[in-house]
């Protein structure tokens, strides 16, 4: 039960920061090319990951892999590269607060993933509360959305967050997998961070955007220096969220998010909301205090 509580505690301190960080990331992203943004940013945190699963092993680097590298290559390059590149440059062309209730659709897709090959257990309950969720943000999203400065191109930006979800889908269910086959934590982020930091550079230097790196502000690095910090913070919560419950279970917690994203846009961009919105993010929450009240389990062993 203690492992429960602690493990949905820290779902919600990462639905938290992710709240936040999507604002955060919308104002920061605003003078900065997506591919260089992400780039920078994986790998200072890829550092910062490596540093410290290398004091979690003692420096002994044969404890790293308790599952095949191809399994962490592919969550660096799934999950670590071509998700945020999609979805940052999404959230360049689109608002915040949408945005940020469209990631969160995450659970439909790892809902799907995870019962299909973790054979994580689905609950009455986490389906029901699913559901009203799911309602939530179909209402939250029904409404146009003129374009303007800070959103350009709504329908564009949203459908790349949307392709973006679905590959976060992918890299949560294989990253679930390798933490029950006990890697570490900090294996599993550095993989995550480290080689989506490799693939993005590639990909820059393939996009012909590496001169980019030499034209940089001293307020565009102290940007994405910030939004680093907001990374890492994130990532470490919800990485040790799900070593202690489902995965299904801790991104649908990750649905409050959007309600932060929603409340802070308005402030900070003058973001428009609606009525609709507003009984989209009540639903939302009524649906995430539901399904913390479920318990992980598996169907079987994995």
């Amino acid at each position: 039960m203690k492992k429960e509580f602690f493990g949905t505690l820290l779902a919600i301190l990462a639905a938290i920061v992710s709240g936040f960080s999507i604002i955060a990331n919308k104002v920061f992203i605003v003078d900065l090319d997506p591919t260089i943004f992400t780039a920078i940013r994986a790998l200072l945190i890829g550092i910062v990951c490596f540093i410290i699963s290398s004091i979690e092993c003692n420096f002994k680097y044969k404890k790293f892999k308790m599952v095949p590298w191809k399994y962490l290559i592919i969550i660096g390059f799934v999950g670590g590269a071509v998700a945020f590149l999609l979805f940052f440059t999404g959230l360049k062309l689109t608002t915040g607060g949408r945005a940020g209730f469209l990631n969160k659709t995450l659970p439909i897709y790892v809902m799907i993933f995870a019962f299909i090959f973790l054979k994580e257990k689905i609950t009455k309950k986490q389906i029901f509360a699913f559901i009203i969720m799911f309602i939530g943000l179909i209402v939250l999203t029904s409404s146009e959305i003129e374009p303007s400065v800070f959103w350009s191109n709504p329908s564009l930006g949203d459908l790349l967050i949307i392709f973006a979800t679905i590959l976060w889908a992918v890299e949560n269910v294989i990253s679930r997998y390798t933490l029950i086959k006990k890697e570490s934590v900090f294996v599993v982020t550095f993989a995550r961070i480290f080689f989506g930091a490799v693939f993005l550079f590639g990909i820059a230097v393939l996009l012909n955007k590496a001169y980019l790196l030499f034209e940089l502000t001293a307020q565009q690095l102290f940007n994405i220096y910030i939004s680093t910090i907001i990374l890492f913070y994130y990532v470490f919560l919800w990485y040790w969220s799900i070593k202690f419950i489902n995965v299904s279970k801790a991104a649908t917690l990750l649905l409050l998010a959007p309600i932060i994203s929603l409340v802070l846009g308005m402030i900070v961009l003058d973001e428009p909301v609606s009525l609709l919105q507003l009984i989209g993010s009540a639903l939302i929450l009524i649906g995430a205090y539901v399904v913390s009240k479920t318990k992980s389990e598996l169907l079987q062993s994995v």
